[in-house]
């Protein structure tokens, strides 16, 4: 019996299929989804193949994944990553009619990836009706947070009425990552103060304390919280009136800027891409080196704030594909916190690319850990583990 998961994003479909003791045995994904520039990737196996996709909808983008990768495989269980689950949805759940209708409610909570999360439930449902379909939630993580770290100081009847509160996001890599940092520290879940940092395209930060989220830099939606590639994060709420009145700019004009325009592409001019940001800065380009100090200056701050939150910190966990593969952002986030307890070891950062590995001294109070973030394959043990609990 084999495990399929969906991943659908806004112009993209990935997929991942793993056979019973959750080894990958193939994956594929479609970039620029409903342009002529469509193209699927696949690997299935040794074997590699690309092929163009020109003008395919989300839904025929997954039959194309499934052609090419799933065909006659003997698929029970399907994980579908649902970005918002509202406060209804605390663990991953079996999908059903009411579970698709539950989703669709929540669309004014995530309207730009919720309907596109249930093209690929509704895809996948209708080419595997025998399998048994679940949705794993980005926010059921963080469900465990606090009344005082997920309530904003807004009338209070915005959130009682309408949901407004914070929820978190990239749930499945913050618990996958802390979870392995306390295995890294052996000890048992119950006593451990883990901050866990996924920093990909979208950026996020979690404090863990005994296994449980009690604190997150994203909010509502997505784009609160770290500078990320295109997203602002944190801004003041008045540079929308001040927009509005002075630009004559809607509320979603601004919502837009702040999520397509901004963050390390807005303050570069250049690219969201770390990597890229990182050689414009060495080459001397001032507004490269303003966005990279910018975002390792907001990621800095929110380590201090989980610090005071848990009351110290065992570990902290940088991963995301910044995170893993970047020695000299981490360098530019760690350096200067040995006042913290964190002792960065330059050679062990510089060495540890795309693999696990510790990167502070063996004097370091506080362990930094570079953990690769697996959503796929978290996907797939909750989703397994929820249809098969033995």
């Amino acid at each position: 019996m084999k495990t399929l998961v969906v991943n659908s994003g806004s112009s993209s479909l990935k997929c991942s299929l793993f056979g019973n003791e959750h080894e990958l045995i193939a994956k594929a994904s479609v970039d620029a989804i409903g342009t002529a520039d469509a193209r699927l990737n696949a690997t299935l196996g040794t074997r590699v193949s690309s092929r163009v996709l020109a003008g395919a909808d989300h839904a025929a983008a997954f039959d194309a994944v499934c052609d090419d990768i799933a065909g006659a495989a003997d698929i029970d269980c399907v994980g579908h990553r649902v970005v918002h689950g509202g406060e209804k949805f605390c663990e991953a759940t079996l999908i059903d009619d009411d579970t698709e209708r539950a989703i669709e409610d929540l669309v004014p909570l995530a309207p730009l990836h919720n309907p596109l999360c249930l093209i690929g439930i509704r895809a996948a449902r209708k080419r595997f009706p025998k399998a048994r379909h679940v949705a794993v939630f980005d926010t059921a993580f963080h469900q465990t947070l606090p009344d005082a770290a997920f309530t904003y100081a807004l009338p209070y009847h915005y959130y009682t009425e309408f949901g407004v509160r914070r929820y978190g996001f990239h749930g499945s890599s913050h618990r996958s990552v802390s979870a392995r940092a306390i295995e890294r520290l052996g000890r048992v879940a119950s006593s451990s103060r883990i901050i866990t940092c996924h920093l990909g395209a979208g950026c996020s930060t979690a404090a863990v304390r005994d296994g449980r989220s009690i604190d997150t830099s994203m909010g509502m939606t997505p784009l609160e919280g770290l500078v990320m590639a295109t997203r602002s994060g944190d801004i003041d709420p008045g540079i929308v009136g001040l927009l509005a009145r002075t630009q004559g700019m809607s509320a979603q004009a601004v919502e837009d800027v702040m999520l397509n325009e901004s963050g390390l592409l807005g303050l570069s001019g250049i690219s969201g891409d770390i990597r890229e940001l990182l050689e414009k800065a060495g080459a001397g380009s001032e507004r490269a080196e303003l966005a990279l100090s910018v975002f390792a200056h907001r990621v800095r701050k929110y380590i201090g704030a989980h610090l005071v939150t848990l009351g110290g910190a065992d570990a902290i966990v940088l991963t995301g594909g910044a995170g893993e593969n970047s020695p000299a952002l981490r360098s530019r986030i760690l350096e200067g916190l040995e006042g913290l307890g964190i002792e960065l070891d330059a050679t062990a950062n510089a060495d540890c690319v795309g693999s696990e590995g510790t990167i502070t001294t063996a004097t370091s109070r506080v362990a930094v850990y570079v953990i690769a973030s697996n959503e796929e394959l978290a996907i797939a043990k909750e989703a397994r583990a929820h249809v098969d609990p033995s």
